[in-house]
């Protein structure tokens, strides 16, 4: 028998045994062991099926063994699986162009390809340090409550206190605004030579699903350009259609029409396959990494490639956009209404935050999680759903169903 096979006692239990003496503990213990998956459900090793509201956090947009996807993964795998990147393959030409396409970014743009989000956000990093023509531009802006990811040039551009100290120093000239405020952002472009990017998340996901509020993108893209600085929008959760539209930016409540300089994805974009990318828009932007600045090894490579492009293709072939929006919409409507602690339902499309009056959010998760429904607790008091585009109504209900079925005062341990 190999090592990963299942046997009638190898449990949950059995496999969280394993776990901790063979996995650095960065993440905690497993909730659970996950063996399969099919469309928006999972199950673990004891056999208990589970709604996947999570999505991977945010990835897994064509949910469980899509048979497209699949299909598409397969069929790359035994063409070619991996080349250098001193060659390039059909598959990585032809999503470098879609992204272009899908991004309305303007004739001159490119993409860079990484393998994660946070990846993604290094390489803008490294963009932002570029745009230094006046030679006093060493000033890179962020938002307070902003997540870019864990690697340090990503890291210094997030916020939070408890990631980013245990790592310090961290690359410097970072500078936090306070979050949704122009009147800061304004008087931070008081010196506009000095200022190299701006960057911003146009959906803040890990502090509870907070968009920018209406004029601020509009506002920024008009002080950057001024400045002659970039505007970087972290699209790595909100974008490729997580919210309704292939751009958080592209709602007009949220981005208003305003083009960026450079745009950063990954999560959903590979629909479960390791993928990021950068959009730089026009040769401006486009030629601020040169040859030999910046690369990857695995980056762009035929399969991830193949991924996205099946992952965009299924978005578009089955209208997913419009139901994202319309189900989206729905759900936060009836959400807002399921509980008396529940005091605010926000976000866009399928990437919602469920707000409570109280400090219960890891309560409601737990018994989430025992009830058979997958969502986060971003915060003390915000439940994160971020579920794959092929959820349905029904499945939405469910778990609609079981916020209304919970104790009005939840002070209690969860059950």
């Amino acid at each position: 028998m190999s090592d990963l096979e299942l046997t009638g006692t190898d449990s949950v239990v059995h496999w969280t045994e394993r776990y901790t003496h063979a996995v650095m503990d960065t993440f905690g213990p497993p909730q659970r062991v996950l063996v399969r998956g099919e469309g928006c459900y999972v199950w673990d090793a004891d056999g208990t099926r589970y709604l996947d509201l999570l999505g991977g956090i945010a990835v897994n947009a064509l949910g469980h063994a899509h048979p497209t996807l699949t299909a598409a993964v397969s069929a790359q795998l035994g063409t070619i699986g991996h080349i250098s990147n001193f060659f390039a393959s059909p598959t990585q030409i032809a999503l470098a162009e879609r992204l272009i396409g899908l991004t309305g970014a303007p004739e001159g743009s490119r993409v860079f390809f990484a393998n994660s989000g946070t990846e993604a956000n290094e390489a803008a990093f490294k963009m932002a340090r570029r745009n230094n023509d006046s030679g006093r531009r060493t000033r890179i802006l962020a938002l307070e409550g902003s997540f870019h990811g864990r690697t340090m040039g990503s890291l210094a551009l997030t916020s939070k206190a408890a990631y980013r100290e245990p790592f310090e120093p961290l690359p410097g000239g970072v500078e936090f605004l306070p979050f949704g405020d122009t009147d800061a952002l304004t008087a931070a472009f008081a010196e506009p030579e000095t200022v190299a990017a701006l960057v911003i998340e146009p959906i803040q996901g890990e502090v509870g699903v907070r968009a920018m509020p209406p004029g601020y993108l509009a506002k920024a893209r008009e002080l950057t350009a001024d400045a002659g600085a970039l505007l970087i929008l972290d699209e790595v959760q909100s974008g490729m259609g997580r919210t309704g539209a292939w751009l958080a930016s592209h709602r007009p409540e949220i981005g208003g029409g305003i083009a960026p300089d450079v745009v950063t994805l990954a999560k959903a974009l590979g629909g479960g396959i390791p993928v990021g990318a950068v959009v730089a828009y026009g040769e401006r932007a486009a030629t601020l990494l040169g040859r030999g600045q910046h690369g990857t090894t695995f980056g762009g490579n035929p399969v991830a490639a193949a991924a996205a492009l099946a992952t965009i293709g299924v978005i578009e072939r089955d209208g997913l956009l419009a139901h994202v929006d319309r189900l989206g919409g729905q759900w936060r409507t009836e959400l807002a209404t399921a509980h008396p602690l529940i005091a605010d339902v926000r976000g866009a499309g399928l990437l919602i935050a469920v707000e409570f009056a109280a400090p219960v959010a890891a309560q409601v998760a737990a018994r989430a999680l025992a009830a058979g429904f997958i969502v986060n607790p971003c915060t003390p008091t915000t439940i994160r759903l971020a579920p794959p585009y092929l959820l349905t109504a029904e499945q939405a209900a469910t778990f609609t169903q079981f916020l209304a079925a919970l104790p009005h005062h939840l002070t209690e341990a969860p059950a």
